[in-house]
């Protein structure tokens, strides 16, 4: 069924290459015609009477979703006139539907308007494929201490809709009015209609693919960004509490502990950033302000974006990038990475042990949202630290071997696991691309950005001997 709605998607360019008889048309037609044809094969004889996922199931939809779409996704942009290779291709698709924002076409503001709409749907979709993935799918899965949403859940929202096909219809709905608020200011502040609707779906996706070689800065507009920074931060939070305030209780908005560390995090790096960049490079505090909060909201929540060069701001910005592009935005949001809420998890946590140690006999309890965090979400959340840990290191090493030198190769595998678009360094920085790597280190960053994407445990748990026996 996905790969049907694909087909679909595939459509929209179409129409669009055949208004201004660019040939990529016929491409777009063929590829969607082909896409829907295994769609409904797979339909026809695959039918069964059960309704149900099991849990083994469900994990194997999961993984499986990202990597056939990014497969059949990538077929008009190997087709195309920009005449890439598969391998080009897929990492495209795969950093289009993962929302990561990678890119290795060089020449965008060439490009046929069907393969740069193409771009935009792609990460459009995998960005609500995210928001849906995450309220229904990792909770029950209990992947990376998600389960602790559950109770959340199971509280604000499931008395309100009992089925979790309105739950997500609501979502949809709430996703489709951000991407068109976002679009009309778009156009009010002076984009094309054509920019702003590509660049109001990878806003709210938190993807950061753009029209343009120059990203949002060759609008050189303060209102576009102001209009791409407050979008950017409506995509990070979590989605839920969007439904709750439609229902007319926008208390959870402020008083949420994910929020709120949000916040403070993203205003304090911001801060820093903004006087770093006052400093070194004798900016007025407008202008230092200006690029401090976009880029720096930009880059924490995955978006990727850019208005400038930050990979020239010094040896304090850089590092702090570096920091929070692994942090991210809200979980049951568009973005990615590791999460406030793990974040602080950890930190009551370790809060905790310190506390026993001072005072073995004493009785502590971590909480989260004033509610005792359960041993089992301490648990994952510590696993998810280690595992983001040892798999950055291990794609930063294979990346290293391949040829990469060390600022590329770590900044690659930063961007690629925290799914976040360019990185640091002449060469993936904000002002290269990813085109010039091998096309080893390009499959590498694909995987990378597929267990970025689905929280690490849904990918590895299809590796263990366990899960397939019986």
């Amino acid at each position: 069924m996905l790969l049907s709605m694909l087909s679909v998607a595939m459509m929209l360019p179409a129409l669009v290459d055949a208004a201004v008889y660019d040939a990529d048309w016929e491409v777009f037609t063929m590829s969607a015609g082909f896409t829907l044809f295994v769609g409904i094969t797979l339909i026809l004889t695959t039918r069964t009477n059960a309704n149900l996922l099991n849990v083994r199931q469900a994990f194997i939809l999961t993984a499986l979703s990202w990597v056939v779409l990014s497969g059949f996704g990538a077929l008009p942009l190997m087709f195309s006139d920009l005449q890439l290779s598969y391998t080009d291709a897929y990492f495209e698709a795969m950093s289009a539907l993962s929302t990561t924002g990678s890119t290795v076409i060089v020449g965008l503001d060439n490009a046929p308007p069907g393969i740069l709409l193409w771009r935009s749907i792609l990460q459009w979709l995998g960005g609500i494929g995210v928001v849906v993935m995450a309220v229904s799918v990792l909770p029950i899965l209990q992947v990376g201490g998600m389960q602790i949403f559950r109770m959340e859940f199971a509280e604000r929202i499931e008395k309100a809709l009992p089925r979790a096909a309105q739950i997500g219809a609501w979502i949809s709905i709430i996703y489709v009015t951000l991407t068109a608020a976002c679009a009309l200011l778009y156009v009010w502040a002076g984009m094309s209609g054509f920019d702003a609707v590509n660049h109001a779906m990878t806003t709210v996706a938190t993807g950061g693919h753009s029209t343009h070689d120059a990203s949002l800065g060759v609008f050189d507009d303060p209102w576009i960004e102001i209009i791409a920074t407050a979008f950017m931060i409506l995509g990070s939070l979590p989605f839920l509490l969007y439904f709750q305030a439609v229902r007319g209780d926008w208390r959870p908005l402020v008083s949420d502990n994910q929020v709120r560390g949000f916040f403070v995090i993203l205003g304090a790096a911001t801060l820093l950033v903004m006087i770093n960049v006052m400093q070194q490079h004798d900016l007025s505090m407008w202008l230092a302000l200006r690029h401090a909060v976009f880029n720096v909201t930009s880059i924490m929540t995955g978006t990727g974006y850019a208005t400038t060069d930050y990979s020239a701001w010094g040896t304090f910005a850089n590092p702090l990038f570096f920091v929070v592009m692994f942090i991210g935005g809200c979980a049951g949001s568009t973005t990615c990475g590791i999460k406030i809420f793990r974040v602080q998890v950890l930190f009551e946590t370790t809060l905790v042990q310190l506390k026993r140690l001072l005072r073995p006999h004493g009785v502590f309890i971590a909480y989260y949202n004033r509610k005792p965090i359960p041993e089992s979400v301490s648990e994952s959340v510590m696993a998810f630290f280690f595992l983001f840990g040892v798999i950055f290191a291990i794609l930063a090493t294979v990346l290293g071997v391949l040829g990469l030198d060390f600022i590329t190769a770590t900044s690659s595998a930063a961007t690629a696991l925290a799914n976040v678009g360019p990185g640091l360094g002449p060469i993936v920085g904000p002002s290269g691309n990813f085109a010039s790597l091998p096309d080893a280190a390009k499959w590498v960053m694909a995987v990378g950005m597929l267990l970025g994407r689905l929280e690490i445990f849904t990918v590895l748990v299809l590796l263990t001997p366990t899960f397939w026996k019986n």
